[in-house]
């Protein structure tokens, strides 16, 4: 089979909202070309990936997004019907930067392979590493937390800052058994997360049916579907009180959506995770926060990326 590679120019505020549009549009796998990946070996960090990259890949400025559609008689109503959703972006103050989209085609047997030069392990937190299935990898101490994920379930490989954020803080707050809510589950990563860190039952919420299904499919890769359920739903809608902790990466613009629910949601005392939030939406997230009535604990910044720790008073 023949594919076609489309590659979108944009920034790294519209990677998630983009992403979302190619898998909506069939898309057999998203890759994340970032410039800021090229300089992180030279950064002394606690937490290291090994990549292999090649700088020519890479745009001098902004991102590309690729996606892999498979070619057929309906290509080209895919590939405008995709454009055009890019460009509504905009109504929604996402800044989509220069949105250039480009089309080239590979054979399957390139796309099936290449793309996995951009996914290694990366240890991500003090006890959390993620790894690819196929990758061979030892803990390199006793109390390493190893997640497996299969990023061709097209929800990305766990390690965008956003989802690094989210699963620091929940090392942090997470406490054993607890109930969580995972709203926006994606991969369903950060519930694999808080499932291996002793949460004792964690709701994973996506209205993507694609989503749920790679959640259930990540669940039982890492061996705790006993704890975590997978469900479709739309954010907090008709969900039973009762967690310690809410955890939400997705838009800023869609978390201010649901705060007022996720304060009725959380127990006293419990904390509300967000994350996915670019720097300009910052203070509408905290602002909406405090408004609902929570305590803002933490704001945490990787890249141009935030995260908010917020809690609900006893």
């Amino acid at each position: 089979m023949k594919w076609s590679e489309l590659k979108v120019h944009t920034t790294n505020e519209a990677i998630e909202p983009i992403s979302n549009i190619l898998h909506e549009s069939g898309a057999s796998g998203v890759v994340i070309e970032d410039p800021q990946d090229l300089h992180k070996l030279d950064d002394v960090t606690l937490f290291g990936t090994i990549y292999e990259l090649d700088p020519s890949d890479y745009p001098d400025e902004g991102v590309y997004v690729k996606a892999y559609l498979p070619v057929n008689s309906f290509l080209g109503e895919t590939v405008d019907e995709i454009k055009q959703a890019i460009s509504n972006l905009d109504k929604y103050d996402i800044d989509i930067g220069k949105n250039n989209v480009t089309i080239s085609e590979v054979n399957e047997e390139e796309w099936a392979t290449a793309w996995k030069k951009y996914y290694k392990p990366v240890k991500i937190s003090e006890k959390i590493t993620i790894i690819p299935t196929w990758e061979e990898y030892t803990p390199v101490s006793s109390d390493e937390i190893i997640i497996e994920l299969d990023p061709g379930m097209a929800f990305g490989t766990g390690t965008h800052p956003t989802t690094v954020l989210s699963i620091q803080a929940l090392e942090q707050y997470v406490k054993e058994g607890d109930v969580i809510y995972d709203v926006g589950s994606g991969s369903g990563v950060l519930s694999i997360a808080a499932a291996l860190l002793g949460a004792k039952r964690i709701k994973a919420f996506d209205l993507d049916e694609i989503a749920v299904k790679s959640t259930t499919i990540n669940v039982k890769l890492n061996r705790v579907q006993d704890q975590v359920e997978a469900q479709h739903n739309n954010l907090l809608e008709n969900v039973e009180l009762g967690a310690d902790l809410i955890v939400s990466n997705i838009l800023a613009e869609i978390i201010v959506q649901f705060v007022d629910e996720a304060y009725e949601k959380v127990n006293a005392g419990g904390y509300f995770i967000t994350s996915g939030i670019i720097q300009g939406k910052k203070d509408l997230v905290k602002e909406k926060l405090t408004q609902a009535g929570f305590k803002i604990l933490e704001v945490n910044q990787m890249e141009d990326w935030i995260s908010i720790v917020a809690q609900k008073p006893e």
